[in-house]
């Protein structure tokens, strides 16, 4: 975060910077493709003005619309914006008349004028008056402009610090996912183990292993933010062949995961919840019951799907079937995935379906 942060600050200086050698550049290419006697003379009256609508400029975007429009202190702000404005006004005439002041110039300028309304036969104002006109609607759109960057620029920050409190929303959520998956799940699995520690020592100790692996993944290997695909398939794995344990044979248990997985990351813990409302909400000891999980990998689309019965206890709608993170992962594909994933739970009197696609 903090490299965009300093890439967005260097590129916002290389643009100034680039501004400001156009800027420069571009009267003195003039003076010396076309210069004539008065070239000096308007080059350092050029400098002069643009520097003061520089401080303009920079006054207003670096001080002001941060200090005062964007604390929403828009009185006091228009009213140093209109200070600066006719302090440098003032400042700018008394330089150009007493210091860059050529009255040879002057007049010249003041005839062609004169020439140009007799021609024409119109009546244009003395050149004071367009002076005057000239730099207030300069230093309007100059203000007005730096006013619409600094106000972009607060929106840009606003947004990143949206971005931040989100990522550390989803941090806190995948910490409380892990701690709602944990506890029930542990202890099952556990009791399940005891039991079969008498009837088969070695299918025991093969599920303590596959137990101990899940809780390293769980504490351990998920808080990096991302995993590798192949790690995530084989928490799920030992997670489904714990989950077994408590399941009897007249369960249609089916369960297709990709033999080649390519080398990419996901977030951690995005396909359990999915798979532990299969199982919860799908076995029944009393009628025909099935759970399906099915994961494909082709054009760069990850396919996730889980379909399980659905007894008769289990219609009170979609909310029964949240699980312990449903709503959580929902929020999370949001905020990692927008406009990249589909997701789409369906549900009839027998049956509960959730298909997952995500552009990987």
């Amino acid at each position: 975060m903090q490299f965009t942060l300093h890439s967005n600050n260097r590129l916002t200086i290389l643009l100034h910077a680039l501004g400001w050698c156009i800027i420069l550049f571009i009267p003195r290419y003039l003076i010396t493709t076309y210069g004539g006697s008065q070239g000096s003379h308007f080059l350092h009256q050029f400098y002069f003005n643009a520097a003061v609508y520089g401080t303009i400029f920079y006054l207003n975007y670096l001080w002001l619309v941060p200090k005062y429009f964007i604390e929403d202190k828009k009185i006091a702000y228009f009213l140093l914006a209109a200070i600066v404005v006719v302090g440098l006004y003032f400042l700018m005439h008394y330089v150009n008349e007493f210091i860059f002041h050529e009255p040879e110039h002057e007049a010249k300028m003041a005839r062609l004028m004169a020439e140009l309304n007799q021609e024409k036969g119109e009546s244009r104002p003395p050149i004071e008056q367009f002076k005057i006109y000239n730099y207030f609607s300069t230093a309007a759109l100059i203000t007005g402009f730096s006013l619409g960057l600094g106000v972009i620029q607060q929106l840009s920050k606003n947004e990143q610090k949206r971005k931040e409190l989100e990522k550390e929303k989803l941090n806190s959520e995948l910490a409380f996912l892990k701690s709602q998956v944990s506890p029930h799940f542990f202890f099952n699995t556990l009791n399940n183990i005891y039991s079969l520690i008498e009837i088969d020592t070695e299918e025991a100790q093969a599920a303590v292993l596959r137990l101990s692996k899940l809780m390293r993944y769980l504490l351990y290997d998920s808080d990096n933010g991302n995993s590798k695909l192949i790690e995530e398939i084989n928490f799920m794995n030992n997670y489904i062949d714990l989950m077994k344990l408590r399941v009897s044979n007249k369960v249609d248990l089916v369960v297709n995961m990709p033999e080649q997985v390519p080398d990419i990351s996901i977030p951690p813990l995005l396909f359990v919840a999915f798979i532990e409302n299969a199982f919860k909400h799908g076995v029944s000891y009393r009628e025909h019951s099935f759970i399906h999980i099915n994961m494909t990998i082709d054009d760069n689309v990850l396919r996730f799907e889980t379909q399980n019965s659905l007894g008769k206890s289990g219609g009170e709608g979609e909310s029964k079937h949240s699980g312990i993170g449903l709503e959580n992962v929902k929020k999370r594909l949001t905020l990692l995935y927008p406009d990249k994933h589909d997701l789409r739970i369906s549900r009839t009197n027998d049956t509960f379906k959730v298909k997952l696609e995500i552009e990987i």
